[in-house]
């Protein structure tokens, strides 16, 4: 194995070393393109105490959900929080923490963080809680806020002539990142099918140790340098699961025949 070479044998060996308190940046959209592998790995170490970013938290028996289900989690950083009745039940209780954040403003605080961008200004959140502190992050089991969202600096600039107000969102950095691909190569390049790009490579460049899981690994030079979606300079660590791995759909909707 050359030094460049970024395979490790196993799930758990790719998360061993993830301990109790860190925080992780996980890749997915809904349950499209989960690191399920990774996660269960996870959840067999019993890391606890964790501070993960994600679009979402997974369902109530996959994806993230497994490991908010075994208390694992203390805190959220998310977009959307709908599809999981035990992440309502843990937030209204006061037993998880939750950083509710506008979709694109979550992707921009990853990429940033990715870039070594410390803070960016943006329209979204003008005017709402989001930038007038208030919001609720942790409530104390009695229907009381424990912790509220802080107020944000927002400040004025001319763009095209309109003077307009901007927030101040900080980025997101994170000691881990958790990434599906559907191909990668031993230097770390990754290829990202459909809908499991969004979100998977702004959580792998904000992770100081970025971990992927493929479900297939080719050799360095077999993968068409303008199809990668990823460099490799962002990834440490890639482990092949194969490509007959289970893949959920969040929620099925179909057309009834001759519908529109």
């Amino acid at each position: 194995m050359t030094g460049i070479d970024k395979r490790v044998a196993s799930p758990a060996e790719a998360v061993a070393d993830i301990g109790d308190g860190a925080s992780i940046a996980v890749g997915g959209f809904g349950l499209s393109g989960n690191p399920m592998i990774l996660i269960e790995a996870l959840l067999e170490r019993g890391s606890k105490d964790l501070s993960i970013v994600s679009n979402n938290c997974g369902v109530d028996d996959w994806g993230l959900g497994i490991l908010l289900a075994a208390r694992r989690i203390r805190k959220m950083t998310s977009s959307y929080v709908g599809e999981n009745k035990e992440f309502e039940r843990q937030f209204l209780s006061g037993e998880l923490e939750l950083e509710l954040t506008p979709q694109g403003t979550l992707a921009e605080k990853l990429r940033a963080g990715g870039s070594g961008i410390a803070a960016f200004f943006t329209q979204t959140g003008v005017g709402t809680q989001v930038a007038e502190g208030g919001l609720p992050r942790l409530y104390d089991g009695d229907g009381g806020v424990k912790i509220a969202s802080p107020e944000k600096e927002v400040r004025t600039f001319t763009v095209r002539g309109r003077d307009l107000e901007f927030v101040l969102e900080d980025a997101i950095t994170t000691d881990f990142a958790l990434v599906h691909a559907l191909r990668g190569d031993r230097h770390g390049n990754l290829v990202f099918n459909k809908a499991a790009r969004n979100f998977s490579p702004l959580a792998a460049m904000a992770g100081k140790i970025c971990i992927a899981q493929v479900e297939e690994l080719v050799e360095p030079g077999e993968l068409d340098p303008d199809a990668v979606h990823l460099p490799g300079i962002y990834v440490h660590r890639v482990v092949q699961v194969g490509s007959d791995i289970e893949k959920r759909i969040e929620r099925r909707t179909v057309t009834e025949k001759g519908g529109n």
